[in-house]
């Protein structure tokens, strides 16, 4: 049955599906392509692959595995985000160790959605990615704590009051972790878009962040706010 998109709607999301399982990936784009506004126009088997198509053919968010042949999904994330920095990455791998969370995110990577999870939670999942910048699935639970606080030394900075970040630069991190827009944050804070965009590059610049996982990152080490607030 296709999909009816009328003039005022908006424009497709173009997703691309990276996963060596045949059955998986195209029961994948089956599903995805049943979401209103989205359309699959890249399914890959690995990381390579994906990459030469990528190259000729835009997409806007890239649901990708972790563990495949030629070239696994830490590499393929990396490289991609060299190039196409706009692009969202949601992982979607049966990996849930704290080591492997934490590796994809500090890659660049804006999202985890586990293959455990129910079918119906992938389009919230893809929508929030597009919409907010990040997706954290509820399903992981303390795992997801651990491997946002882990590293390789398995050491945790410790409460940091001299970080970089103003009080302002603060509550708008606040305010993007509850999935706030632009627009709505600067109704909240009785300023205007264009302040609240050029805070957010501020706080990009002084994180030395790609996006909003590693500003979440960023606070979450230094105990600047809560995991609950997001």
């Amino acid at each position: 049955m296709e999909k009816s998109i009328d003039s005022k709607s908006q424009p497709l999301l173009r997703i691309a599906i990276v996963e060596d399982h045949l059955l998986i990936r195209k029961s994948m784009k089956m599903l995805v392509n049943s979401f209103e506004g989205m359309e699959v126009v890249i399914d890959a088997e690995n990381g390579q692959t994906f990459l030469d198509e990528v190259a000729n053919c835009p997409i806007d968010v890239v649901l990708l595995d972790i563990q495949m042949p030629v070239m696994n999904g830490y590499e393929a994330c990396k490289h991609l985000l060299q190039w196409h920095k706009d692009v969202k990455v949601l992982v979607v791998s049966q990996f849930t160790t704290k080591q492997s969370i934490h590796r994809i995110m500090t890659i660049g990577a804006h999202g985890y959605f586990t293959k455990n999870s129910a079918p119906e939670e992938l389009e919230a999942a893809i929508r929030s990615l597009h919409t907010h910048g990040y997706y954290f699935g509820s399903e992981l639970g303390t795992v997801l704590r651990e491997a946002i606080l882990w590293d390789k030394k398995n050491i945790v900075e410790k409460v940091n009051l001299n970080h970089k970040l103003s009080d302002r630069e603060l509550e708008i991190i606040g305010f993007i972790c509850k999935e706030m827009s632009s627009e709505e944050i600067g109704a909240q804070l009785f300023i205007s878009v264009r302040s609240v965009e050029a805070h957010r590059r501020n706080i990009m610049e002084k994180t030395c962040s790609q996006n909003v996982i590693g500003i979440i990152l960023y606070v979450l080490k230094r105990k600047l706010i809560n995991l609950e607030e997001l």
